[in-house]
């Protein structure tokens, strides 16, 4: 399960799967998250993601209470009308799966040179006023703080691979700021609106704040997350044009059966510049193991069930409602069943069977979900099944871009 497609880490084969973390502190607690750490790295797993801005809201058995309902729709609605931001997150919870994976590390004594761990800067939303006061922007300051904050949490001297979580163009809004952001669509969105842009930190004062964490040795390398074409080239050319600025030597960014949009422009510019997709959300939310649409609709606490009505993005990338996004996982599925694999193992083994793939990046909360899923390693596609793969994806093209 294992190839040397690029050297996060000295003499260390760095894994195709990466397990998330995004859901520890919140949907897992800290001996759940222990477990499937271990289960993991025995299974032999080494790669590990996580982000400054994780764990994310979860609601516990207790939130299907009728004053927990009330609740969450309120703080949905209040996000969405204030912030416009798919998930409202929670000071409490901010930074907790950094923590417990380096709680990890210390507790079972794992040599620093067995794992790589990959986290990510948040860039700007106005939305997490506890994370650098939003954060606004995503300048040198911000980039600096938060390189320490992560290094701190983690309680580690190096982080392996070091990425921005979305493009500094990626604010949809204005705000009185001496840093102000300008636009990308991304999450779902598809169309480019030029009347949206506006100015935004230089890549350039980004790259110079990177590489001076690099020359200090707190990161390894860098890399992008949530990234277009257009913002991949342009972190490639200033760091082509500056020996002090360093190469991006990963995209992070979805990619499963449901959403292929890397092949396009994406696709070219990493094949030409050596840059290695690690890819996310492989199941599409859960989606492409078929539980959503078994007869009794998916378990209470699978995501968009437990999340439903406060979950914007996920409602809207991965709207179950969306007719052309049925029939398509329908077909998937109908192959599965055709060549005698599990679901998971199809959607999983899709994706790591594309060139470009170095890992690809899922969460689990149980632990038969993480047995699914490392099982899946274990399967080779054949012509046959690639064929009809690309016979569903052309009559239904990215039901979940």
């Amino acid at each position: 399960m294992s190839v040397p497609l690029f050297n996060l880490a000295p003499n260390l084969t760095v894994s195709r799967l990466c397990l998330g973390t995004m859901t520890f502190g919140e949907q897992n607690s800290l001996p759940q998250s222990l477990r499937l750490l271990d289960q993991a790295f025995d299974a032999g797993i080494n790669f590990f993601d996580s982000a400054e801005m994780y764990g994310v809201p979860h609601a516990s058995s207790q939130t299907h209470s009728e004053f927990s309902a009330f609740f969450w729709l309120f703080m949905f609605i209040f996000y969405l009308v204030k912030y416009r931001y798919p998930v409202p997150q929670r000071a409490e919870t901010q930074g907790k799966s950094e923590e417990y994976f380096g709680q990890w590390v210390r507790k079972r004594k794992i040599s620093r040179d067995r794992v790589v761990i990959a986290t990510k800067v948040a860039g700007p939303s106005g939305q997490m006023s506890w994370i650098r006061d939003g954060p606004k922007c995503l300048d040198a300051k911000n980039i600096t703080e938060a390189v320490d904050g992560s290094l701190k949490r983690l309680q580690m001297d190096h982080i392996d691979l070091y990425q921005i979580h979305w493009p500094d163009r990626s604010r949809h809004f204005k705000v009185l700021h001496s840093c102000v952001s300008s636009y990308v669509p991304m999450f779902g969105e598809t169309e480019y609106d030029p009347v949206r842009q506006f100015s935004s930190v230089p890549i350039e004062e980004q790259l110079d704040a990177l590489g001076r964490a690099v020359d200090a040795g707190k990161i390894r390398y860098i890399g992008l997350s949530n990234e277009t074409p257009y913002g991949v080239m342009k972190f490639l050319h200033f760091a082509e044009n500056n020996v002090r600025y360093p190469k991006i030597i990963s995209v992070q960014n979805s990619y499963s059966l449901l959403c292929r949009t890397f092949d396009s422009g994406m696709a070219e510019c990493c094949h030409h510049e050596r840059i290695y997709l690690l890819g996310y959300s492989p199941l599409a939310m859960g989606i492409l193991s078929g539980k959503y649409f078994a007869s009794d609709g998916a378990p209470s606490d699978a995501r968009l069930n437990l999340f439903k009505g406060r979950y914007s993005e996920g409602e809207s990338r991965y709207s179950l409602a969306r007719n052309t996004l049925k029939l398509a996982t329908m077909e998937y599925l109908g192959i599965a069943e055709k060549y005698g694999l599990h679901p998971v193992s199809l959607a999983i083994a899709f994706v790591l069977n594309h060139p470009l793939v170095a890992s690809t990046v899922f969460g689990v909360t149980k632990s038969w979900q993480l047995e699914e899923v490392i099982s899946a390693c274990n399967v080779e596609l054949t012509s046959e099944i690639i064929a009809d793969i690309n016979k569903v994806h052309a009559k239904f093209p990215n039901p979940c871009p």
